[in-house]
């Protein structure tokens, strides 16, 4: 059973106006209370409605004229923010009387809802705002005010392309048109816009109800942003904990509306994705996990988020799952994820080291981390894992294949076994992370991101490292092949690069044809050496959380590593020359 199928429906008198109101989950738990946007109705939830309603009481209304709600009478004045406070007010009252409610809206729910966190007379009745994709209309007037009055280059910038962004509010303030528009081709083809452009998944939404839904919507832009913008209140001040989440592809708002929120909210936690505006038909899992996080760390009158790192806006509450997380680059991964906020799966063939890892992690800011045993190697182990974690921790949002092993030698003195070994960890290992979670990204329709580990070595040949850098060469065109074919499903693929990176693979690394003891002596010096070259794995993680912002392709780390790869794009003979050379250790 998914949405609100299932649900208690209840009809709420307000303002001469019946809404349709529907709940979900335990009533004695707290309730969050979900406002729809435009053209939308109640439908729009349902995802996320579902995925909440195992923790919260859950409520949804259909907004005055829209779904199963009545219009009012005319509808000119009857859009009001005024009387849709009333509504909210109503509703409010009527699902959990005497306890405030959390709410969470989105675009021109969010619009209205914050009216109803700023408002004098719902001081009480809210105890925590999600805003999505919505901005004030108070916030909003003081913004361009600002602009006009004290105008810079980079703020003129800003205020005209919002201008642009806001075309469709020009457009409904247009008599009659847009209600024939609606009601006519733009409401029929309006489910294939939204699967094209926003790449909203089909499904029960949206209703059948839209031409109308949307005809009557709109009156919320009519009713109130000319009026508001031109006098905006000065004391909106929001009086619940805010959570402002910003999508960062929103063709509709700029994330510069959001600039100096912080005066208006005093407890403000801000959050961005890389998604388009109906985050709660895209997004549904993250944004239910952020709800939830939030409302949580509201009833427990804690601060949220524990984690306040300069990327905890996008990556608190994600679920990070790094391989080879025991030690080095893994481990500084993982922890650096979990000091933004995210929950994290430690994975290493050494349980040990991944249980201090995810132990560390909880210490850094993650709010979960858990430790998995499993040699990326062996794939019937990686299904057992990738079916372990899909079942207790859900699909990862990030996915970082960073297990690898090194290996030194001349082509001749390497042997089969040694090929079989370092392809089956460096490739097979990142194949079959990319193969199991990679299909679970896709299948989900979230999004994501995937970073594998490469090295220089993918495009620095070296006469002594035939295995190895055929193995990250290898990773470095598979990740580029994998960032083409999911590029259209919103998720990205990012190769990594490092340098020489001071870690433990130095001390573990097999040199092919030596002896025992001469291999002992030539990984001391070689752990040496990097040791003195001193370049941290710390490094190679922030590059890492980076590389997801930016969503870059192929991510050199260290100068050798982006000097070497600019050489094999504008001078190869030179990486050539330099691959002969045969360094003594």
């Amino acid at each position: 059973m998914t949405g609100f199928e299932g649900a208690r429906e209840r009809r709420v008198r307000t303002g001469g106006v019946e809404l349709c109101v529907a709940e979900l989950g335990d009533p004695e738990r707290p309730t969050v209370v979900l406002v729809h946007g435009y053209p939308d109705s109640k439908e729009v939830w349902s995802e996320v409605a579902d995925r909440l309603a195992g923790r919260f009481h859950v409520v949804a209304y259909d907004v005055r004229g829209h779904g199963g709600s009545t219009a009012p009478v005319p509808l000119r004045g009857g859009f009001t923010l005024e009387k849709l406070t009333d509504d909210f007010l109503a509703v409010a009252d009527a699902v959990s009387p005497g306890r405030p409610v959390h709410l969470v809206g989105h675009d021109w729910g969010s619009v209205q809802s914050w009216e109803f966190t700023t408002a004098r007379r719902t001081a009480g009745r809210i105890a925590s705002f999600t805003s999505l994709s919505g901005p004030s209309l108070d916030h909003l007037g003081h913004w361009m005010a600002e602009r006009v009055k004290r105008p810079t280059p980079r703020r003129v910038g800003q205020l005209l392309g919002q201008a642009v962004r806001s075309w469709y509010v020009y457009a409904l303030h247009t008599p009659v048109l847009p209600e024939l528009a609606w009601r006519g081709p733009l409401g029929r083809r309006w489910p294939g816009v939204l699967g094209r452009v926003e790449r909203v998944p089909a499904g029960d939404y949206p209703t059948a109800s839209l031409p109308r839904d949307a005809a009557h919507g709109t009156w919320l832009y009519r009713d109130n942003v000319r009026s508001r913008l031109r006098a905006p209140r000065s004391d909106a001040y929001a009086h619940a904990p805010v959570q402002l989440v910003t999508p960062l592809a929103d063709a509709y708002l700029s994330e510069r509306l959001y600039d100096g929120l912080e005066r208006w909210v005093p407890e403000l936690t801000r959050r961005t994705l890389s998604a388009r505006h109906w985050v709660p038909r895209t997004r549904p899992d993250l944004l239910s996990t952020w709800i939830t996080e939030f409302v949580s760390a509201v009833e427990d009158g804690r601060p949220e988020p524990a984690a306040r790192g300069r990327h905890a806006e996008r990556f608190g509450g994600q679920l990070v799952l790094v391989t080879g997380a025991g030690s080095g680059i893994g481990r500084a991964t993982a922890l650096a994820f979990a000091a933004a906020g995210a929950r994290v799966i430690a994975v290493d063939r050494d349980g040990e080291a991944a249980a201090r890892t995810a132990e560390r992690a909880r210490t850094a800011g993650a709010p979960e981390a858990w430790a998995e045993t499993a040699d990326v190697s062996d794939e019937q182990a990686m299904e057992q894992l990738a079916g372990k974690a899909d079942a207790e921790y859900g699909v990862p949002d990030v996915l970082v294949n960073n297990a690898g092993i090194g290996l030194s030698g001349s082509f001749f003195a390497t042997t089969p076994e040694d090929w079989k070994e370092v392809l089956d960890v460096n490739l097979w290992g990142v194949i079959h992370g990319c193969r199991l979670f990679g299909r679970r990204m896709a299948d989900r329709g979230q999004g994501g991101h995937i970073v594998n580990v490469a090295s220089a070595a993918a495009y620095q040949p070296s006469r002594l490292l035939p295995a190895y850098g055929t193995s990250k060469a290898a990773v470095l065109m598979l990740s580029e092949c994998l960032r083409a074919e999911l590029a259209g499903r919103g998720i990205g693929v990012t190769a990594v690069c490092p340098g020489v990176v001071d870690t433990g693979i130095t001390s573990t690394a097999r040199f092919a044809g030596a002896g025992a003891a001469e291999e002992r002596r030539r990984q001391r010096r070689t752990a040496r050496l990097y040791g003195l070259r001193g370049y941290p794995p710390e490094k190679v993680a922030a590059a890492i959380l980076q590389a997801v912002l930016r969503d870059r392709a192929v991510v050199p780390v260290t100068p050798e590593a982006r000097v070497s790869r600019l050489l094999s794009r504008f001078a190869p003979g030179a990486l050539r020359s330099l691959a002969r050379v045969n360094p003594r250790l």
